[in-house]
């Protein structure tokens, strides 16, 4: 096999990965049992992915810049139970839902300001964030569980012409963030800034609000997820979002985007990631796997992420370097 024929296949490998490891992982689970195909098991993982998968979309907007947001599990908690004290109160369901996405955005705004402003890394940043953003819940809640009303629990339950609500909010976030990033002014400037953010100054391009934006963009989307999440579980535990935010990373980088900025997609990358990783956990459950593999397997499927995402973007760095070289000798 000649080099040229080798690297376009390594670079094929290490472009589709993650659509090569959910066939595998799809085929692997279809052969261990007849109920993992099942339509109703199918919709199933794709209601449970709905939540995780908005917050993913959200985090890919922040990658994307090559920042983190290590805080949205906590902003899907403080919005989470601000929601359900509003509704004991007897305040309307749109009035919580409202607070809920207000919530976020601010929280999202909060983290991105104080990043770019006082020049943080917006990994300390995110971090505070989430303890901040935890203990408030805890506050609010005394630790407790609070249940939730059944009027809104018709946001997690509802069907509209026989698909989910949740699955349609799902895919209403995937073909919105789609059309942001891929035809856009905004959206081709968050690339630009996570391929060289000095570069992308000097072209004019206004760094400081695209960089406060995606912030935004992971605060408004970790509020919506977590809305969703409490319509289909009922309850607001003191748990509730705990480590979400490792999931929706490994679910962004699992789906090709780096974590060194400049290179992502919503569609299909994060959106694969993020239902590979959920139909993982459901195929577990399915073939009675020891529960207690189960954060062994998550754990995996992170350190499988970021690998994947290291050599990838050393690799395809390699490939790069070599193109340019050979357009030099032409």
């Amino acid at each position: 096999m000649n080099k040229t024929v080798f690297e376009k296949i390594t670079e094929v490998i290490y472009t589709y990965a993650s659509v090569i490891l959910f066939v595998l992982v799809f085929a692997v689970f279809s052969m261990l049992s007849d109920k993992f195909l099942d339509l109703k098991n199918i919709i199933n993982i794709l209601q449970q992915s709905s939540s995780i998968g908005i917050v993913a979309i959200g985090m890919t907007f922040v990658l994307l810049v090559a920042g983190i947001d290590l805080s949205v599990g906590s902003i899907m908690f403080i919005c989470a139970t601000i929601a359900a004290k509003m509704l004991q109160l007897g305040l309307p369901i749109w009035a919580s839902v409202i607070m809920i996405l207000a919530a976020g955005l601010l929280v999202g705004w909060v983290n991105g300001y104080v990043s770019y402003k006082f020049k943080i890394m917006a990994f300390i940043v995110t971090l505070g964030m989430l303890y901040i953003c935890r203990g408030l819940g805890l506050m609010i809640t005394n630790t407790r569980e609070i249940k939730l009303p059944e009027a809104f629990l018709k946001i997690g339950f509802s069907s509209v012409a026989g698909i989910p609500v949740p699955v349609l909010l799902f895919a209403v976030v995937i073909l919105i963030s789609y059309f942001v990033l891929k035809f856009t002014t905004f959206g081709r400037q968050v690339y630009a800034v996570g391929n060289d953010p000095d570069g992308a100054k000097k072209a004019g391009i206004p760094v400081r609000r695209i960089l406060i934006g995606v912030y935004v963009i992971s605060g408004f989307a970790a509020a919506l997820g977590g809305l969703v999440a409490i319509a289909q579980l009922g309850t607001v535990a003191p748990k509730f979002g705990d480590q979400r935010e490792f999931i929706a990373v490994a679910a962004a980088v699992l789906g090709g985007t780096s974590l060194f900025g400049g290179r992502g997609n919503i569609f299909p990358g994060t959106v694969l990631g993020t239902i590979l990783i959920l139909m993982i956990e459901n195929g577990l459950v399915i073939i009675n796997a020891d529960p207690y593999i189960y954060p062994i397997i998550s754990g995996g499927v992170i350190f499988l992420a970021v690998f994947i995402d290291s050599v990838r973007n050393k690799q395809l760095e390699k490939l790069g370097k070599r193109k340019i070289r050979t357009a030099r000798q032409s």
